[in-house]
This record gives structure tokens, C-alpha cells and sequence, in this order.
């Protein structure tokens, strides 16, 4: 019958559920005279009008007030509250007019029972209702729970945030809330919502007993350190963990599953934000022509999106690939609304005639270059294309910055850069020493550089590689049991750039304070152990995932670092440091540009890698890879 009923539709529903209201206020009107008379009551004259036709006042009033249009089985306090409001002015409304009648023995105190009454009736009409529905909903559950098509949760925090994601469970097929874990030892031992709150020192314990398959995190309040504290507790257990995310991220409103997420690196990093300062985020940008070449690339298009938060007057998006272009460009068109103009530009950064219109005509304030080949093996294997673009391109865009009047320009570096192993990293180290040597010849552009390491989410990034491979059931490759990276969020760098860049005084090196270095070899284990799976290995030949060592790759080093001496100051932002660091005069300088340039032309390799440990004494390269690939080709 239950069920049945469950299946009507929305409007058959919504007329038993106006014909049950009508019965009860018909019932409440006979118990009222009865209480007050102290005997079952049997109405005569007048009497029986008003009380035959009560719900014809009380039906309407309801409608009014949105009771046929909750859900029952979704019923709240707020939906209850409605009920109370409803029901106080339909006996209002009853008592007036029946007083207004002057119908013989009708006792005024008829009107305050039947008040009373009918808000306990109604209401207790609908929580029974719900009761009902619930109890038969989380029977569904179970039978479908028995086909283990659920998964179990553990919910951790037994605050707001985890109330409302347990209600939102119970609506749930994908998950079953068996119980909480929270810090906070006045909780532990009572329930909430018919689940127990456990402490967290028991965690092993509860896992076992309460069968669990995933944690949900839901402690959206909590610092980035304490919320990585909290996963390293739960890493070795092999559970899937899943989390809201923080307070600034949640919407307004009720918590739902679409909330929750998959730990990311992002939440491991353990790092909480330093308050970003305002004057410089917009001194080089608000209501200034700003220019983002390789805006279509991992830095360059986050870049534009913070830049374009900033109010620019303009937004330049310069960029090689057609396709990289058209998204970053229909992201920010369809984005929240802005008055800067928005110029896709499609361009390479070593055509100088094109940027040297494009600055002119615009109008450039500023410049942010991130336009680089930056994948290590690649550009080891395409050496004249790599220092073709990442030295002669930065050339090009500084000297039409120059002649064009340009007031700033940011190159944005890399770690890579400090004694390289590698060419990518010796042709950033060059593109540095080349804005260096022309701040020196005091022309009017100011030339600032900014240096950091990897950033999560950037296109080559191991983070996504790794999710890859574990959804694909492995194996997960890292290249050797030892190498270590520094991580920084990609939004963090950006903003750290675009502050770097106002400090500006003329060739500054600004380097960003990454924290602390990462294993490799660990995160992968950490990633695997946190999708719920385990580790593959001789003492675990049944686990999930097995990780794979490759060796290092082409001009890959196990470790990077961000400074070349160790002369540094402080900025106006503790994870800003200003580098002071060596330099080669122009004069000297130009003259390895020029055979750098003839050596590109005759496809030298070999003249190449002189002339790049002649201008970066510091470059030691580790591999003979490219000799290896030409002697091959020839």
C-alpha cells in the first residue's frame, strides 16, 4: 500500500494529502467541543456548519503557505515551522468568523484547544508521514546495501558540516553512513542522528569493526595543516578518503555529496595561505593594458584568469597554439563579468615584428612571459627548437617591450634555471642573464624575473600522470626511489607572481618560497594508499597497485634547487625572497647571442651546448643523450 502510494503522482499525492488534512481538522473540531464539554460531543444547528466547514477556510490557507509542495520524505524544521504559521491562521481566521456568527454554544476556549490541537495533529500527521516514508526508503537502501552496491562512511567531524553531510547521506544509494570520528573528547561516546561519535585515537579499531570503505572528511573550518595532519592518520589504512572543501570554496547552503571531492595535492601540501597584498596585486594591472604570452599554457592561462579578477583596462592573450587560445579565450568570455576587453592573439614569441605591433598599437603597460617549452626530455632531444624558443623568444619579447615603451615585464622561471642539468633549465638560466644584461642599459622597461618550482595541475605534472595510472589499475611509474621536487598550487604561484613582479626595481630575481621538498616515492604511495587501494609489492604480492621505477630521464636530476648563491632579502611578502645573484654584461653577452644564432642556422648541437655552459658556467650536463640521437640520425 506504502508503496503504492509512493509511486502516485505529485498531484494525486497532493490531494490525499489535503483530503487527510480536511478529515483531521473536521476530527480536532469534534475532540475540542469534547474536551471542553467533557463528553462526546454531537453538533446541532450552526455548530455543524462551522465545523463541516472548517476546511474550507483551513485547505486554501495551507496552499497558501506551501504545505502540499514539501516533500515528506524531506520534511525539516523549516517545513514544520510553516505548518505552525499555517495552522495559527486558519484558527484565527475559524475563531473570528464563528464568533462573528454569534452561533449559540460555541465556548470561546473551543477556539485556543482547536488551535492546539490542529497543530499537533497536522504537524504530527506529516512527521508520522516521514517516519513512515524514511523507514521505507533506508529498507531500499539496505536491500540495495546487500547487493554491495553501497559504500560504507566514516564521517570525520561531528560538527555542522558533518550533520548535515550525514542527513545528505541518508538520501544517498552511493553511501551508507555508519558512524563519526571527531578530535574533540566531550563528543565521544554520544550519537547523533542514531550514529555513534568514536574518537579519533581508535581509528584502526573502527575501520575493522564498522567494515568501512571510505572516510568523508567534513571539517571545512580546519586549517590546510590540520587537514593534511588528519590524512597522514588515515594514509596507512588503505581507505578511500574523500573531503569537503574549505569554508571560501563551500556555497552558501546545505552541504550535498556534489560537495565532496577526492583528496587532491593541493590538500597535502600543508601550507596555509599568507594574505596576499593587495596594493601589489593590482599596482601593475588595474586599468593598465596587460599582455600574457603562452596564455593558453598551464601558467599563462592562470595568469590571465587572476589578471583579469584585477580589472585590467586590457587583456592580451598571446599565444602559438589555435586551439589553447579559443579555450582560455571562451573561459574568460563566459566567466563572471568584466569590463576589460579580452584580444585573442594568435602569434609566435619569435616574431618580433608582430609583438612589436601589438605592444604599440594596444598600448602594453605589462608584460607577463610565460611562453617556454618547458618538458625536460623534449627539449633535450629538440635542443635548437628549445633555445630557439626559450632564449631568442624571450629576446624578441624584451627588446619590442624596449622599442615599444612597455613599463614592466615578468619572466616567469624555473627551478630548473639554478645549476642545470639540462638544456631546458641552462636556456631559462640564459633567458634570465638576457633581461638581467638589458635592465643594465637603463632603458624605461622594468625587467623583474620570478623563480619557482613544479605547480600542481601544470600540463607534465606527475600529479595527473599518477591519478591516471592508478584509474587505470596501475602500475604507477616514478623514476627513482630518491628524487625529491618542490610543489606549490598553481593559484598561489600565480598570485605570488603577479606580487613578485610589482616589487620590480630593475633585474630582480625574485624566488618563492616553495616549502618543503617532496618524495616522490611517497606521494605516489601516499596517492595509491588514499584511493582506497594498496600497495603491490614482494611482502604485498596481492595488493592493488604496483610502482614501477624507471630511472632518471634525459638531464633529469634527483633534486632541484631555487637559488644559486645564498645572498638573499626579504619583501614585502614572507613567501617572496629577492635573489642577488651574477650577471654577464650586454657587451659580452650580445656576442654569444650572435653564435648562438649561427649555431641554431647550422643545426651545431655540439657548438650549442658550448656556448650554453659558456654563458651558464653552472650548466653540467648530465646526459649524452643528444649525442647519442645524432649519431643515430647520421
Amino acid at each position: 500500500m506504502l508503496k503504492k502510494i509512493i509511486n502516485l503522482s505529485r498531484v494525486k499525492k497532493q490531494i490525499i494529502m489535503s483530503l487527510c488534512d480536511a478529515i483531521i481538522i473536521i476530527l480536532v473540531l469534534f475532540a475540542s467541543f469534547s474536551l471542553r464539554l467533557g463528553l462526546w460531543y454531537e453538533p446541532i444547528g450552526g455548530l455543524t456548519l462551522i465545523i463541516f466547514g472548517a476546511p474550507i477556510i483551513a485547505i486554501p490557507v495551507f496552499i497558501q503557505f506551501g504545505l502540499y509542495n514539501a516533500i515528506i520524505r524531506y520534511i525539516d524544521f523549516k517545513a514544520l515551522w510553516s505548518v505552525v504559521q499555517a495552522v495559527s491562521l486558519y484558527a484565527l481566521i475559524w475563531g473570528i468568523i464563528s464568533l462573528m456568527l454569534s452561533i449559540d454554544g460555541l465556548p470561546r476556549s473551543v477556539i485556543l484547544i482547536n488551535w492546539v490541537l490542529s497543530i499537533l495533529l497536522i504537524g504530527g500527521f506529516r512527521v508520522f508521514a516521514h517516519a513512515m516514508l524514511r523507514s521505507n526508503f533506508k529498507l531500499s537502501l539496505r536491500k540495495i546495501n546487500n547487493r554491495g552496491n553501497q559504500k560504507r562512511a566514516l564521517i570525520y567531524g561531528a560538527g555542522d558540516a558533518g550533520i548535515q553531510l550525514s542527513s545528505a547521506l541518508e538520501h544517498s544509494s552511493e553511501f551508507n553512513p555508519v558512524g563519526f570520528i571527531d578530535d574533540a573528547k566531550h563528543l565521544h561516546g554520544r550519537n547523533i542522528r542514531g550514529l555513534n561519535i568514536y574518537s579519533s585515537s581508535d581509528i584502526n579499531t573502527i575501520i575493522d569493526k564498522l567494515q568501512v570503505d571510505e572516510i568523508l572528511l567534513a571539517i571545512p573550518s580546519a586549517s590546510r595543516s590540520k587537514r593534511v595532519s588528519i590524512i597522514n592518520t588515515l594514509e596507512p589504512y588503505s581507505v578511500a578518503v574523500r573531503m569537503l572543501p574549505g569554508v571560501s570554496e563551500l556555497a552558501k547552503g546545505k552541504i550535498s555529496i556534489g560537495d565532496l571531492r577526492e583528496v587532491s595535492m593541493d590538500d597535502l601540501l600543508g601550507r596555509d595561505a599568507v594574505q596576499s597584498n593587495k596594493g601589489l596585486l593590482g599596482k601593475n594591472i588595474t586599468n593598465k593594458v596587460v599582455m600574457v604570452t603562452g596564455a593558453g599554457g598551464s601558467i599563462g592561462s592562470e595568469l590571465c584568469r587572476q589578471i583579469k579578477v584585477l580589472n585590467p583596462k586590457s587583456l592580451i592573450l598571446y599565444e602559438m597554439n589555435e586551439f589553447a587560445l579559443y579555450e582560455i579565450e571562451k573561459e574568460l568570455l563566459l566567466g563572471s563579468s568584466t569590463n576589460a576587453s579580452i584580444y585573442p592573439i594568435l602569434g609566435s614569441v619569435n616574431n618580433r615584428a608582430r609583438l612589436e605591433n601589438i605592444f604599440s598599437h594596444f598600448g602594453v603597460n605589462a608584460i607577463y612571459h610565460a611562453a617556454a617549452y618547458k618538458h625536460v626530455p623534449m627539449v633535450e632531444y629538440n635542443n635548437t627548437e628549445g633555445i630557439d624558443n626559450n632564449i631568442f623568444g624571450t629576446l624578441n619579447c624584451a627588446k619590442a617591450a624596449i622599442s615599444s615603451g612597455v613599463e614592466t615585464f615578468v619572466l616567469i622561471s624555473t627551478d630548473k634555471a639554478v645549476r642545470p642539468t639540462n638544456t631546458m633549465g641552462a636556456t631559462k638560466r640564459f633567458a634570465e642573464l638576457v633581461l638581467q644584461a638589458l635592465s643594465s642599459k637603463n632603458n624605461n622597461t622594468l625587467f623583474s624575473i620570478v623563480r619557482f618550482g613544479n605547480v600542481l595541475g601544470s600540463s607534465g605534472s606527475v600529479i595527473p600522470l599518477f591519478k591516471k595510472q592508478i584509474k587505470n589499475g596501475g602500475p604507477v611509474t616514478v623514476t627513482d626511489k630518491n628524487i625529491i621536487r618542490y610543489f606549490m598550487t598553481i593559484t598561489e604561484a600565480v598570485e605570488l607572481v603577479i606580487q613578485a613582479g610589482s616589487m620590480g626595481k630593475g633585474g630582480d630575481v625574485f624566488v618563492l618560497d616553495m616549502g618543503e621538498q617532496v618524495k616522490i616515492d611517497e606521494l605516489a604511495k601516499k596517492m595509491i594508499k588514499l584511493s582506497g587501494l594498496e600497495i603491490k609489492s614482494d611482502l604485498n604480492p596481492n595488493g592493488d597497485i604496483e610502482i614501477k621505477y624507471t630511472g632518471l630521464r634525459p638531464g633529469e636530476k634527483l633534486f632541484e634547487e631555487l637559488l644559486i648563491g645564498k645572498d638573499t632579502s626579504e619583501t614585502d611578502n614572507p613567501r617572496i625572497m629577492r635573489a642577488q645573484e651574477e650577471m654577464i654584461e650586454w657587451s659580452r653577452l650580445e656576442g654569444i647571442l650572435d653564435e648562438l644564432r649561427i649555431a641554431i642556422n647550422e643545426n651545431n648541437y655540439l657548438k650549442l651546448r658550448e656556448l650554453l655552459i659558456q654563458a651558464v658556467p653552472l650548466f653540467k650536463p648530465q646526459c649524452d643523450v643528444i649525442d647519442i640521437l645524432y649519431k643515430k640520425i647520421k
